[in-house]
Order: C-alpha cells, then sequence, then structure tokens
C-alpha cells in the first residue's frame, strides 16, 4: 500500500467529501435486504473543544427503494456522499422463498484514509489519505418465516482496493503502506435489528459475526518499517441493543453492549472507538467527549445508553442524556496507562411536527481522555436528519395524512413482521 503522489488537499476536508461511507468503527454491511422505502439526508459533526483530533463529519442521501424496477424482485439501496458513492442491488428471493441475494459496488476518495491518534495526541505527521473502490456479493437468508422476530444470517464477500497517497501534513521520511487488494469475507446471525436511522422509536437485536480480511501483498510500512500490515486479520464481535419508546409519554431510550476481539489486528484491522457520530457506522464504538476514532483496540466491551425526555406535549422538542464506558485491550504500539475509559453527554433536539426534520445538538464529556498528560476532554456534537421521501409525499399528495405513529410502523414492518 504505498501512496505515490502528494494531491493539495488539507486533512480538514477529506471527511467531508467522503462522508460517513469513510468512517467506520466497525465496517457495515447489512444484515437483510431492507423491505421499506426510505430517502434520507443524514449530517453529523463532531468537534472537539481542545486540542486537534481527526475531523469526524458525515453528509450523505440514503435512498432505499424497493420494487426498483417496476413489478420486479429488486431493491435499490444507494448512499451518495460527495465524493463516495456505496450501492447494492438485492434480488428478492433469488435462491429460494427465503434466501436473496446482493451484488454491490463502491468507491470513491478518502474512504480509507488512516488518523493516527496515540495517547490523546493527533499525529498528523503519520497520517494519510486513502481511495477505494469495492466490489461485493451477498447472501440473506431468514431462519424463521413465520417468526415474530426475524432471524437473519448473512455470508458476505467482497474484494476491495485501496491507494494510499500523503496530505499536506504527512511526514517526507514517513513510508507510507504499499497499495492493497483485501479479500474481505463475513458471515453473521442477527436477531431483530435497527433501522438506519438517527433516532428509532422502537428497535432490539442480538447478533454475533465473524470477518475476516486476507491481504495481496503484506508488508511493513512507517519509521524504518515498524508497522505491520498483517497477511490476514480474524474479527469476532457480537452486540446486544435495545432501543423504546413508552407509548403515552413518548420518553426514548436506548442501550447497547458490543464486545469483540481479534487474531493478528494491525492498525487498518482494529476496532476503533471514539467520538459520538450514531451513523459513522453501522455498528459504531461512540464515547462522548473523546476525538473520533481515538482509542484502537483488539479487544473490547462497551455499554453505552441514551434517554430522550420530550418537554412539550406534541413532543417537538427534547432533551437527551448519554453515557457509555469501555474496557479496552490496545493494539501494540497505540497503547495507554489504563484500560477503562467513559463518557457522558446531554443535548437538545428538535422534531418537526410532521417528522421531516430531526435536529440535535450535544456535549461530550471523555472522563479518561488524555489531553495533554492530564484526563478530561471536551467536545460538541450536531445531527441533522431530514426525510426526504416524507417532503416529496407532503409536496405532491398534499391531502394525505401523516400519523405520528408512522415510523412505529416502519419498524414493526421491519422487524416485528
Amino acid at each position: 500500500m504505498s501512496g505515490k503522489h502528494s494531491p493539495r488537499m488539507t486533512r480538514g476536508w477529506r471527511l467531508i467529501l467522503a462522508g460517513a461511507l469513510a468512517l467506520g468503527g466497525i465496517r457495515g454491511a447489512q444484515a437483510q435486504i431492507d423491505p421499506t422505502l426510505r430517502e434520507l439526508v443524514q449530517l453529523g459533526y463532531n468537534q472537539p473543544l481542545e486540542g486537534r483530533g481527526p475531523l469526524a463529519a458525515y453528509g450523505f442521501y440514503y435512498l432505499n427503494r424497493p420494487d426498483f424496477l417496476q413489478n420486479s424482485n429488486l431493491t435499490l439501496r444507494l448512499a451518495v456522499a460527495p465524493v463516495y458513492v456505496d450501492s447494492e442491488l438485492g434480488i428478492r428471493h433469488a435462491l429460494g422463498p427465503h434466501t436473496d441475494v446482493g451484488l454491490g459496488l463502491a468507491g470513491g476518495g478518502f474512504a480509507d484514509s488512516y488518523s493516527e491518534v496515540r495517547q490523546g495526541k493527533y499525529e498528523k505527521e503519520e497520517s494519510f489519505l486513502g481511495h477505494a473502490v469495492e466490489g461485493s456479493a451477498s447472501l440473506y437468508h431468514l431462519f424463521n418465516p413465520a417468526g415474530r422476530v426475524p432471524l437473519h444470517g448473512i455470508l458476505r464477500g467482497a474484494v476491495h482496493y485501496s491507494v494510499y497517497a500523503r496530505d499536506d501534513n504527512t511526514k517526507s521520511t514517513f513510508e507510507l503502506p504499499d497499495d492493497q487488494l483485501f479479500f474481505n469475507v463475513r458471515a453473521g446471525l442477527r436477531f431483530g435489528g435497527r433501522e438506519p436511522v438517527m433516532m428509532p422509536e422502537l428497535a432490539m437485536e442480538l447478533s454475533a459475526w465473524y470477518e475476516g480480511e486476507f491481504r495481496a501483498f503484506p508488508n511493513r510500512y512507517g519509521y524504518s518499517d515498524d508497522r505491520p500490515v498483517e497477511s490476514h486479520s480474524q474479527l469476532l464481535w457480537a452486540r446486544a441493543l435495545l432501543n423504546y419508546t413508552t407509548p403515552e409519554w413518548k420518553h426514548n431510550f436506548a442501550v447497547s453492549l458490543t464486545g469483540g476481539g481479534g487474531i493478528n489486528l494491525d492498525r487498518f484491522s482494529a476496532y476503533r472507538m471514539g467520538g459520538n457520530l450514531p451513523l459513522s457506522a453501522e455498528f459504531p464504538l461512540t464515547l462522548p467527549g473523546y476525538y473520533y476514532q481515538e482509542l484502537s483496540a483488539t479487544g473490547f466491551t462497551l455499554l453505552a445508553g441514551q434517554y430522550n425526555l420530550p418537554l412539550d406535549s406534541r413532543q417537538r422538542f427534547m432533551v437527551n442524556l448519554t453515557a457509555a464506558t469501555a474496557w479496552v485491550d490496545y493494539l501494540d504500539g497505540l497503547r495507554q496507562p489504563g484500560n477503562w475509559h467513559s463518557g457522558v453527554g446531554g443535548g437538545f433536539g428538535f422534531r418537526s411536527p410532521s417528522e421531516q426534520w430531526l435536529l440535535a445538538i450535544g456535549y461530550g464529556y471523555g472522563i479518561n481522555a488524555i489531553r495533554d498528560g492530564d484526563r478530561g476532554a471536551h467536545s460538541v456534537l450536531f445531527l441533522l436528519q431530514f426525510d426526504w421521501g416524507r417532503t416529496r409525499q407532503r409536496l405532491f399528495h398534499p391531502d394525505e395524512g401523516f400519523s405520528r405513529t408512522r415510523g412505529l410502523d416502519a419498524i414493526l414492518k421491519n422487524i416485528f413482521r
């Protein structure tokens, strides 16, 4: 993986351009073909208040369209950021009444950029850009078609090619990794699920996953070849999640427990946690107050929770509290004193009467984050979700009413069918 050119692009812009598709705690891959029509715009920004960390931001348009061609068994999933596109064409019942197939294509700029954070310091001279293209094929199987809560299995194979390059801050004596060809295999079981939205009203999930990464060109890079690119990495992780909204008072809470480990992990395959962007990955490893992807781990356990309390009878305004704590087994070369990390936060949200807009601003405090030799770090958060599909329906079909339970109906259709 060795970058050959030095584009005049500062690191400040590359995450904004790449959007959420370039972010990753655990790399995303849908565990089933989504049967619900969605058309969303998502924006997120996480800014530290002291120190300079990697810029954490996303902006993308998300489309999920069942019956992509009229009266067909095709579903198109499309996520578009300014310089990156992730797409999948789902074929329902391709291998039987309960087995679907997905064919994916993704690629664009800055998606595989790497930011080195060591003991709370963002090492810009050891960070670099990465651009990527990927093709994939997936099998989705429903094991319990008569069950109230679906149990899905996934088997996914992908070919991924990364090209690495210096940015304006990468030190000239820092040797970049060679450009790399990855072969990726993922298998998992998911009982239940969670909608790909900012704040679902109802969700539950129990899931377990395996992922293997195999690299065609293992090598070493850095200063005097002090960092390996392993020939293969094996990851295992699991998640339990519950998100619930009380029917009468509309109080919403979410709690999740995620844990994982691996064999032969390196900087490109390690679990990375930090920040508080909920849609940065399918399994975001968030810690309020920390830099985005501040911690690199070979093993971890993360417990996180959030409570949203409406402030008015129409549930337009809300206040929320968040907390997360994690035990971390660090990747070699990125260790720091203490294995426990915790963060807390809070903020305010606004939901438009028609539920087209959802806006949130928040604050996070990283209790154990290292900053200039001390512990404690502060950050602010901005999130925006715009339901373009709902807006377009109101514009072109103004006589249709919009029930406040429609979001819940969509979840029930997707999970409790």
